[in-house]
């Protein structure tokens, strides 16, 4: 079922800016720019517990890339009970940034073609490309690394393809409920004004990540750190950190580099539910530095 209709959404649908389009990628345009319409509403529908909820939910559905996505999954930087796990992972498939399988996939082929004609979104093909373009081009996805077979872990379990084949049900579902709740002020903000942030916060990692920032370990890539996407981004924006040391639970390496999501796993640490936390060895980071 999922093979049907994986081959009807990559259907050619017309050649546009020099590259054929197919269904899914005119679709994601649609979900774009309807999202970012739906945040030109929010200064005319603007309350304190629209705005709450926006926070409330960014934070929750960042957590699920940034921690669940993306720390536990991508990288198994630690590990939580099953549970916790899919409970962070739901809250990531409410981000719509898509499945997990689909999105760790993405994300270990970028670890293991880093700025190279083969990395996913990397800045070599331009700042455009590397922060939205990729996402409209799934056939450079999903075909140019052989599809999903770096990811046999995920899929062997029912959670994530169950995930997978609901993808965009979950968002919706929300959208209804909160417009059920708060009307149209808490669609607009926790909906609209939440997706986007969380939405280019994320691409703001893959794009300015690779650009501009300090780099303060030898990793052979263009990856950087950069303060103001680190607090956009709960922490990921240590991202040089993150790509020499990718097994690390912890991107935050100094006291003064704030990392949100390291603090909730440290937390969760703590109190026994995340185990297995991987940190670096200072003789690990002596191997990186440049000195």
């Amino acid at each position: 079922m999922m093979g049907l209709l994986g081959k009807v959404l990559r259907k050619s649908c017309g050649e546009f800016c020099g590259r054929k389009w197919n269904i899914q990628d005119a679709f994601t345009v649609a979900v774009f720019l309807g999202l970012h319409s739906l945040c030109a509403f929010a200064p005319f529908h603007f309350n304190w517990p629209a705005f709450w909820v926006a926070i409330t939910l960014y934070v929750a559905t960042g957590l699920g890339i940034t921690l669940c996505y993306h720390r536990s999954l991508a990288h198994r930087s630690f590990k939580l009970p099953k549970w916790l796990e899919y409970f962070f992972a739901y809250c990531g498939i409410l981000s719509l940034q898509g499945s997990p399988i689909e999105w760790v996939s993405t994300h270990r082929y970028h670890h293991q073609f880093t700025d190279t004609g083969k990395d996913p979104h990397s800045p070599i093909k331009g700042l455009w490309y590397s922060h939205m373009g990729w996402i409209l081009n799934s056939r450079h996805r999903f075909e140019q690394h052989g599809g999903l077979k770096n990811v046999e872990d995920l899929r062997k379990q029912p959670f994530y393809r169950f995930l997978g084949r609901t993808n965009f049900l979950h968002p919706i579902a929300l959208g209804g409920l909160l417009y059920v709740v708060g009307g149209f002020p808490f669609l607009v903000w926790g909906v609209g004004v939440r997706m986007v942030l969380v939405f280019h916060s994320t691409l703001l990692v893959n794009s300015i990540g690779h650009m501009w920032g300090k780099k303060a370990w030898n990793t052979g890539d263009m990856s950087r750190n950069n303060w103001w996407v680190a607090l956009l981004a709960l922490g990921e924006g240590w991202h040089n950190n993150h790509h020499a040391f990718e097994y690390s639970a912890r991107h935050g390496l100094e006291w003064w580099q704030i990392d949100f999501t390291w603090y909730i796993i440290r937390f969760l640490q703590a109190i026994g539910a995340a185990t297995n936390v991987k940190v670096p060895t200072e003789i690990q980071k002596q191997r990186k530095s440049f000195k």
